[in-house]
C-alpha cells in the first residue's frame, strides 16, 4: 500500500518531483457507497481527473462531487467519440488509443510537477474501466495506488436481492459487445452470469439469453444504486427503453426450483474421453440445467454434483434400461440429461435412447443428441495427425454383432487402405480380439505400419505409445483403449529429442 497524498512526493530517477497516482473506484452511483479510502484520496489529491462524453457531463465527477474542495485542479478527460464513426486513419480504436496516449501526457505533467493526481471511475478501476487506460500508460512510471470500489455486478445482484453465486457455482462476466455466437455458448456453459454494456447490444444480448435456454430466468438492472433505477425480468424489458448503465443478471440455481412442465424432454450429452477440458459449452448447459442426470456412474462421476439435481446412475450394460428410464422421467415433466462418454453417436448412449425412443410410448418426447470430442480424435490428437485422410471406424466387440461380421469389416477396409479407429479392442472377458485383428490386418498391412496405442486419452493415467503393427502387444489393451492402424501412406516422423508424431498425408498418389 502506498501513502496517502499528503506525503512528500518521491522523485524519478532524474531527481525531478513525482506525485502520486490513484485510480478511485466510485462504486455503482450511490455516492454512500464509496469506500472511506477514496472519500480520503478525493478530499486530499491536488487533481481530480474524469472522464465524459462531449456533453462536458460526467457521472463519475456527480458521484465524487461533494467530497471535491475549493483549489484543485480538474482534469476532464473528454472522449472524441463514444459509438459513432471516425475519420481517423486508426479507425475507432486509433482515434481512441490517440485520446488515451493524449490524456495520460496530461496527466504525467501534473505528476512530474509533484502533484497527486486522482483518476476517477465509476464502479471498480480495474474492471471494465477507463481509467485502466491510464494506469497502463503511468503506473510503471509513478507511484500508484488503486482504491477498489463496488462494482455494478454487485450492486445488482444487491439490488434484486438474490444470490449472485452459490456453493461451487461458477459466475461468468460478458461485454454484451461479443458475437452473439460467442454470447450464447457462454451463457448455455455457465451457472450465473452478468451481462455488461448493454444499450445498443441489448436485442443481440436478448436473442443470446432465448438461444442458450436462459431467457426466463434473465433479470434485467438498470442503474443500480442511482436514480431511475429499475428492475424486472430481463423479457419484459422494451429494447428500445435500454441504456448503457444496465446489466443482464442470471442468478444462482441453487434455491430457483425447478418449473413445472407437462411434459419434459432427454439430451443426450457427450461429455468426451475424460473430465470437464473436453466438454462442450453446450454440453456444459444441458448438464447443468438438467433436473435428472442418468447414465453409467464412471460418466456420472465427471459430472459436478449440483443442489437440486437428482443423478441415476447404472451398470454400463443396461443401455436399454437406462434409455427407457430417462424416457419415462421426461414423460412426468422432467428435463433429463443421460450423460454419454465420448460422442454419444459413436458407439454409445445416442443410439439406445433413439431407439427406445421410436417406440409409440415415447414418440412424443423431444430427444436431443449433443456431439462429444470422441476417442479417436482425442487419441489422433495426441499422436499427431493420423486421421487426416479417408478412415474407418469399427468396434471390435463381438458382444452385439458376431466376429465373423468383425472380421469381414476389418478385411474390407483393410483392402481398401483406410485408416482404421478400432474401439472396444479388448476387456477381462474379451482377450483374444486384438491379436486376431493383428493378424487379418497383417495379410494387407506392412509389418511397420504405425500403431497409435492410446489409453485413458485426458485422464489421469494417459499413456499414448506408437508401435509397429507387427509389435502390438494384446496384453496391453483392455477397454479404456484405442488403437489407431495406419493406412501405406500413413507416415512416423521423429521430431527434436524425444517426440515421435504419426500423420497421414491428405494427397493420396495417383494410381
Amino acid at each position: 500500500m502506498t501513502e496517502p497524498p499528503s506525503e512528500e512526493p518521491t522523485r524519478t530517477s532524474t531527481g525531478t518531483p513525482s506525485g502520486w497516482l490513484y485510480g478511485v473506484g466510485l462504486g455503482p452511483g450511490d455516492p454512500s457507497l464509496m469506500t472511506v479510502r477514496a472519500v480520503e484520496v478525493i478530499a486530499g489529491a491536488d487533481v481530480v481527473a474524469y472522464h465524459s462524453a462531449r456533453h462536458g457531463r460526467s457521472i463519475a465527477r456527480s458521484i465524487a462531487a461533494r467530497h471535491l474542495r475549493p483549489g484543485q485542479i480538474e482534469e476532464p478527460l473528454v472522449y472524441p467519440l463514444t459509438t459513432e464513426t471516425t475519420d481517423h486513419p486508426g479507425g475507432y480504436r486509433g482515434a481512441m488509443d490517440e485520446f488515451y496516449e493524449e490524456a495520460a501526457v496530461r496527466l504525467a505533467a501534473h505528476l512530474d510537477a509533484g502533484r497527486s493526481v486522482a483518476v476517477l471511475a465509476e464502479g471498480d478501476p480495474l474492471f471494465y474501466s477507463s481509467y485502466m487506460h491510464m494506469h497502463k500508460r503511468l503506473a510503471h512510471r509513478y507511484p500508484t495506488e488503486v482504491i477498489p470500489g463496488v462494482t455494478s455486478v454487485s450492486a445488482a445482484a444487491a439490488r434484486l436481492g438474490t444470490p449472485l453465486v452459490e456453493a461451487e457455482e461458477v459466475l461468468t462476466v460478458l461485454p454484451g459487445t461479443l458475437p452473439e455466437e460467442e454470447l450464447t455458448a457462454r451463457l448455455a456453459a455457465t451457472d450465473s452470469a452478468v451481462v455488461m454494456k448493454l444499450g445498443r447490444t441489448f436485442g443481440k444480448v436478448r436473442r443470446a439469453l432465448d438461444a442458450s435456454g436462459r431467457l426466463a430466468e434473465a433479470k434485467y438492472v438498470e442503474r443500480a444504486t442511482m436514480d431511475g433505477e429499475r428492475t424486472g425480468d430481463l423479457a419484459e424489458v422494451d429494447e428500445d427503453t435500454v441504456p448503457y448503465f444496465s446489466v443482464a443478471v442470471l442468478p444462482s440455481r441453487v434455491d430457483a426450483g425447478r418449473p413445472e412442465r407437462e411434459r419434459g424432454e432427454v439430451v443426450v450429452v457427450g461429455t468426451g474421453p475424460a473430465g470437464p477440458l473436453w466438454l462442450t459449452p453446450e454440453s456444459r448447459g444441458a448438464l447443468a440445467g438438467a433436473d435428472d442426470l442418468v447414465g453409467y456412474t464412471t460418466y456420472l462421476d465427471r459430472v459436478p454434483v449440483r443442489p437440486g439435481q437428482t443423478r441415476h446412475g447404472s451398470d454400463n450394460k443396461v443401455e436399454s434400461e437406462r434409455a427407457e428410464f430417462a424416457l419415462q422421467l421426461a414423460a412426468r415433466g422432467r428435463k433429463v440429461a443421460v450423460v454419454s462418454g465420448g460422442d454419444p453417436g459413436i458407439f454409445a448412449m445416442a443410439t439406445a435412447v433413439l431407439e427406445v425412443a421410436s417406440e409409440d410410448a415415447y414418440r412424443d418426447i423431444p430427444v436431443q443428441v449433443l456431439p462429444g470430442v470422441t476417442a479417436a480424435n482425442a487419441a489422433a490428437a495426441r499422436a499427431g495427425a493420423p486421421l487426416g485422410h479417408d478412415y474407418a471406424t469399427i468396434s471390435l466387440s463381438d458382444r452385439l454383432k458376431p466376429w465373423e461380421v468383425v472380421a469381414e469389416r476389418l478385411h474390407k477396409a483393410a483392402s481398401a487402405d483406410l485408416v482404421l479407429a478400432l474401439y472396444n479392442p479388448g476387456s477381462r472377458s474379451r482377450t483374444w480380439q486384438v491379436g486376431k485383428a493383428r493378424e487379418l490386418l497383417l495379410e494387407h498391412r506392412a509389418p511397420d505400419t504405425p500403431v497409435v496405442v492410446a489409453r485413458d486419452v485426458g485422464g489421469p493415467t494417459e499413456r499414448v505409445r506408437i508401435v509397429a503393427l507387427t509389435d502390438l502387444d494384446p496384453a496391453e489393451v483392455d477397454m479404456r483403449t484405442i488403437l489407431l492402424i495406419g493406412s501405406s501412406q500413413t507416415r512416423t516422423v521423429r521430431r527434436g529429442a524425444d517426440e515421435t508424431i504419426v500423420w497421414t498425408p491428405r494427397r493420396y498418389p495417383e494410381t
